[in-house]
């Protein structure tokens, strides 16, 4: 019986600083903080899953540099019982690396990304012969250049790629950055057919979906649906699934929809939310990968969210699953759809 994760995509060193405010161009801040931690869609999922106390094997897939960070990133994920054998040292390339800019108080971040070492990951560093893991989850599509690029079909590499795993018996989850608008067409959309599980948030899938769900007290939940809907009929087979700070949505093929509002953190108590998304993501992953419903699943992702609000590293706040369950329920959760 197959059982674990297998996650490639980004392997990021974060950098992250805490400012007392954000200043105008040409301006300045004070840095009243500072801390390095995990960046990059799978090294979060998996190190959230692990500190979750996922109890399937976590394995990871992707390109590091030969330099400090690379091996801080195999030291930390051997560290969380990681298998880094497919995460390869490249000579000459540096590791990837983001400096993350919080503003104290309100937690909203920027973020000055160098790609490093990932833009070097393409298809031929995925193998699945023998592979035994459940799921396969890729991450960031529009942030991963050789696997961005067409392919001979003029399709993205990426989609290669997922084909390939779903080919082995892997059901395969995928999420993509906040790129630029115009990016989503070819970069996102026409991988679709290949993946089970689609995390977006609510800027991706307005790209994606072409239907406007808003934001804040403006959010549209029925367009927020409307928008799930939409990204199954262009291709996810399980679950399209859009998150956004107030909750989230799920929808499938079969016309079913389940909804999950977020857990109520008090600001006094967000550090930053950094990495919240990949929180939201692997909580929902563990429940998934466990033959949860997609409701409780969402549940267990919202709170993994919440936990991970009150430290300024993308995984720090992460807790096992009963404990992010139960700081969750404790706050109470916004209304769902």
């Amino acid at each position: 019986m197959r059982s674990g994760i297998l996650a490639g995509g980004n392997w990021i060193r974060d950098h992250v600083k805490t400012l007392d405010a954000w200043p105008p161009e040409e301006g300045l801040a004070n840095i009243v903080g500072q801390v390095s931690g995990n960046g990059g869609g799978p090294y979060n999922l998996l190190k959230d899953l692990s500190r979750l106390g996922a109890a399937f094997p976590l394995s990871a897939v992707g390109i590091v540099g030969d330099d400090a960070d690379g091996r801080a990133i195999l030291e930390d994920c051997r560290a969380h019982g990681i298998d880094t054998r497919g995460l390869r040292p490249q000579a000459g390339a540096g590791t990837s690396y983001t400096d993350v800019m919080t503003v104290a108080g309100s937690g909203r971040r920027t973020f000055f990304h160098h790609r490093g070492a990932n833009a070097l990951l393409g298809p031929g560093h995925f193998d699945f012969t023998g592979e035994t893991s459940r799921l396969f989850y890729l991450g960031y599509l529009l942030l991963l250049d050789a696997l961005d690029a067409p392919g001979p079909d003029g399709r993205p590499w990426a989609r290669e790629v997922l084909r390939r795993a779903r080919a082995s018996g892997l059901a395969t989850a995928v999420d993509c950055v906040s790129a630029a608008a115009g990016s989503f067409g070819e970069g996102v959309a026409s991988v679709l057919p290949e993946v089970d599980f689609l995390f977006v948030n609510d800027f991706e899938a307005e790209q994606l979906s072409g239907i406007r769900i808003g934001r804040g007290a403006a959010l549209d939940r029925l367009a927020a649906e409307r928008a799930a809907r939409a990204l199954v009929q262009r291709g996810v087979r399980q679950w399209a699934i859009v998150h956004f700070p107030e909750g989230a949505c799920a929808c499938g093929p079969a016309g079913d929809a389940a909804w999950q509002g977020s857990a109520r953190v008090p600001t006094t108590q967000i550090a930053s939310s950094v990495g919240a998304g990949d929180a939201f993501a692997a909580g929902t992953l563990l429940g998934l990968h466990e033959g949860w419903t997609i409701g409780r699943s969402l549940e267990l992702g919202v709170c993994a969210a919440a936990a991970s609000l009150t430290h300024p590293t993308c995984s720090g706040g992460v807790r096992p699953a009963d404990d992010c369950l139960a700081f969750g329920r404790s706050l109470g959760f916004l209304p769902a759809g």
